[in-house]
């Protein structure tokens, strides 16, 4: 436990210091390999997420060609 009142005394001067310490309770301890692995998982879901996009939006499955967005003519020379 590191709290408490801490004394040096050099020749014939004395310091002190008082120190508070509190402890986390549900502190978890984050190394680098923790880190590197949420930044490569982060970087695999967000490739994933954009390729799940890609194919569900890239594609027209079964729709019709912009073609079919034109308007018709009517057969009649008149109205042409």
């Amino acid at each position: 436990d590191p709290r408490g009142l801490y004394v040096c005394e050099t020749g014939g001067k004395t310091e002190s210091l008082q120190v508070h310490y509190r402890m986390c309770q549900n502190c978890i301890e984050v190394d680098a390999p923790t880190i590197s692995g949420i930044v490569i998982a982060d970087v695999v879901a967000t490739l994933f997420l954009a390729v799940a996009v890609y194919c569900i939006t890239g594609h027209d499955r079964g729709h019709s060609s912009r073609a079919s967005d034109r308007q018709n003519l009517i057969a009649n020379e008149l109205y042409q």
